[in-house]
C-alpha cells in the first residue's frame, strides 16, 4: 500500500531525472512517455484502493502525525491526482508533434514531469508546510517552462505571472507561521480540532481569509486572476493546456481542502465571502472572453469563469453542491486542456490564432471541426456533454438554498459561454478564410502529417472522454457524490490521520 501511494510522486521524479539523463533526443522522448504512463496507471490504482479501502495514510519516516510528514489520500485527493496524470500524459504525446528540439534540450521534459510531481504532491499531502512547498515546486517549473524559449512576449508573460504568484506565495507563508505560531501543529487534520476547539474566532476567521487570498490568487480568482489572461496565451500550447489543465485546479482545491476540513462553515464568515467571489469570478471571466479575438486568450478567460462554478459549489456546501464542485473539476479539467490542444492545432494548421485571419476549416477539416465541438459544448453546458450534468449539480443545489442571484449569474454566464464557442466556431471553421479557397492548403509534407497526428491522438482521447462522461455519468457523479459524503464527514480524514490520538482527544 505504502509503494503505492507512494508511487504518483515518485513517478513523475523518477521520470524527471531519467529524462535529464538520456542523451539522445528519442530516448529523452521515449521515457517522458514511459514514465507518464506508468503515472497513469498507479495513479488509477491509487484510486481503486481508496474506493475500496477507504482513505489511505502514509506516515513518512513512521513518524506518527502531528509530528511527521503526512501523506493522506482520499477520494478527493486520489482523483485529482488520477487526472493529473491523464493530463500529463496526454500533453506528453501532443508535445511529442509540437514541441521543437530546442525547447527540449533546454530541460522540457525532466520540467514537466517535475511540476507533475508537485501538483501530485499537494493534492497527497497531509500537512500544511508541505501543501507551501509543493506550491513552490509547481510555481518554479512552471516559471521556466512559461519561459523557455526566451521569446519577447514568453518573458512578458512570465514575468507577470510570477510577480503576483511570488505575493500569494508570501501570504501563505505568512499564514502558515501564524498558524503554527497559535496552533504549534501545521498537520490539517490537528488543525480541524484546533480551530474547532478555539476559544476566540477572530483568529481563524482571519487566518481563513489570509488563505482564501492565497489559494484564490493560485486559483485565479475574483479579483485575482488578471495574471492568467495575461500569461497563458504565451508558451507553447503544451505548456498552456497543461496550465489550463490542472494549475488552477490545484488552488480550487486548496479551497476544498481548507474550507471543508480545517475552515468549515461554523468557524466563520468565509463561506458568505466565497459565494460572492463566486458570482464575481463567473461574471468577470466570460464577459474578458466575449471581448478577445484570440482563441487561447478567450479559453484563458473562461478558465476564470469556470472557477467561478466551482468555488459555488463549496460556497453552497451542501452534499449536492460539493457533488457538483466535483463533479465540475472532473469535466473541466479533460475539456480545458483539450480546448487548447485543439486551438494548437489550428494554430499549426493556418499559422495563428487570431480568428480574423482563420477560417474554412470545416470544408478542409471537416474531422478537426467535430474534434473542437465536443469540447466546445460540453464547456457551455449543452446536453448531455458533461458539463451539462455539473451545471445542472449546481444550479439544482443553488436553488435548493435560494440563492437566486447567484444561480441566476451561474445561467448567464453558460449563455455567455455558448456565445463565445459559437464565435470560434463561426470564425475558425464556418467561415470561408480570406483569400484562399477551402481546399488550397496543398498536401503538407510527411513530417508534418506525423506531427499532426501526434498533436491530435490526445485530442481525439480527451473528447472521447469527454463523451463518456457526458454519456455514462452515473457512475462518474456516483464517485463526485461519494468524495462529497467524506468532505462532509471530515472526522472520517481526522481519524484516518491522527488514528488513536483522534480517539483519546474523543
Amino acid at each position: 500500500m505504502r509503494t503505492l501511494a507512494l508511487l504518483p510522486i515518485l513517478a513523475p521524479l523518477a521520470t524527471a531525472a531519467l529524462t535529464m539523463l538520456s542523451g539522445k533526443r528519442s530516448w529523452q522522448r521515449g521515457v517522458s512517455v514511459a514514465g507518464a504512463g506508468v503515472h497513469v496507471a498507479s495513479s488509477l490504482g491509487l484510486l481503486a484502493l481508496v474506493w475500496h479501502q477507504g482513505i489511505q495514510v502514509v506516515q513518512m519516516g513512521d513518524w506518527a502525525a502531528p509530528f511527521g510528514i503526512t501523506l493522506a489520500i482520499d477520494l478527493l485527493s486520489a482523483i485529482m491526482t488520477s487526472l493529473a496524470a491523464l493530463t500529463g500524459l496526454a500533453i506528453v504525446i501532443y508535445s511529442l508533434g509540437s514541441i521543437d528540439s530546442r525547447r527540449e534540450s533546454f530541460g522540457y521534459h525532466p520540467l514537466l514531469h517535475i511540476l507533475l510531481m508537485g501538483v501530485c504532491g499537494a493534492f497527497m499531502t497531509g500537512d500544511v508546510f508541505n501543501l507551501y512547498v509543493c506550491f513552490e515546486i509547481m510555481l518554479i517549473a512552471s516559471f521556466v517552462l512559461l519561459a523557455l524559449g526566451g521569446e519577447r512576449p514568453q518573458l512578458e508573460g512570465a514575468i507577470k505571472y510570477v510577480v503576483i504568484n511570488l505575493l500569494s506565495s508570501g501570504l501563505f507563508l505568512a499564514a502558515i507561521g501564524i498558524l503554527y505560531g497559535a496552533s504549534g501543529t501545521l498537520n490539517m487534520a490537528d488543525l480541524a480540532g484546533w480551530v474547532a476547539s478555539a476559544d476566540d474566532s477572530g483568529l481563524p476567521s482571519a487566518l481563513a481569509m489570509l488563505f482564501l487570498a492565497s489559494f484564490s490568487i493560485k486559483a485565479g480568482a475574483f479579483p485575482f486572476f488578471f495574471w492568467l489572461p495575461a500569461s497563458y496565451h504565451t508558451p507553447p500550447v503544451a505548456i498552456s493546456a497543461l496550465f489550463a489543465g490542472l494549475l488552477t485546479k490545484v488552488g480550487v482545491y486548496a479551497l476544498i481542502r481548507f474550507f471543508t476540513l480545517v475552515f468549515p462553515p461554523s468557524s466563520g464568515f468565509a463561506h458568505d465571502v466565497l459565494l460572492v467571489i463566486a458570482a464575481l469570478t463567473m461574471a468577470t471571466g466570460v464577459l474578458g472572453a466575449a471581448s478577445q479575438g484570440h482563441i487561447r486568450r478567450i479559453l484563458s478567460f473562461h478558465i476564470i469563469s469556470q472557477i467561478g462554478y466551482m468555488i459555488f459549489g463549496l460556497a453552497v456546501f451542501t452534499p449536492l453542491a460539493l457533488a457538483g464542485a466535483v463533479f465540475y473539476l472532473i469535466h473541466h479539467i479533460i475539456v480545458k486542456a483539450n480546448l487548447f490542444l485543439i486551438g494548437g492545432i489550428v494554430n499549426r494548421l493556418q499559422g495563428s490564432d487570431e480568428l480574423q485571419r482563420l477560417g474554412g476549416l470545416y470544408a478542409s477539416h471537416p474531422g478537426l471541426s467535430l474534434l473542437f465541438l465536443i469540447p466546445a459544448l460540453s464547456l457551455a453546458g449543452i446536453p448531455p456533454l458533461s458539463g451539462f450534468w455539473a451545471k445542472f449539480a449546481l444550479v439544482r443545489a443553488g436553488l435548493d438554498e435560494e440563492l437566486f442571484v447567484t444561480v441566476a449569474v451561474a445561467l448567464a454566464v453558460g449563455l455567455m459561454t455558448v456565445f463565445s464557442m459559437t464565435k470560434i466556431w463561426s470564425e475558425v471553421f464556418w467561415k470561408p478564410r480570406d483569400g484562399e479557397d477551402a481546399g488550397s492548403e496543398g498536401t503538407p509534407p510527411a513530417s508534418e502529417v506525423s506531427a499532426l497526428r501526434r498533436m491530435a491522438a490526445p485530442a481525439v482521447t480527451l473528447a472521447l472522454l469527454t463523451l463518456i462522461i457526458g454519456l455514462a455519468a452515473e457512475p462518474f457523479f456516483d464517485l463526485a457524490r461519494r468524495t462529497a459524503d467524506q468532505l462532509l464527514d471530515p472526522g472520517q480524514y481526522i481519524h484516518a490521520v491522527l488514528g488513536e490520538v483522534a480517539d483519546a482527544a474523543d
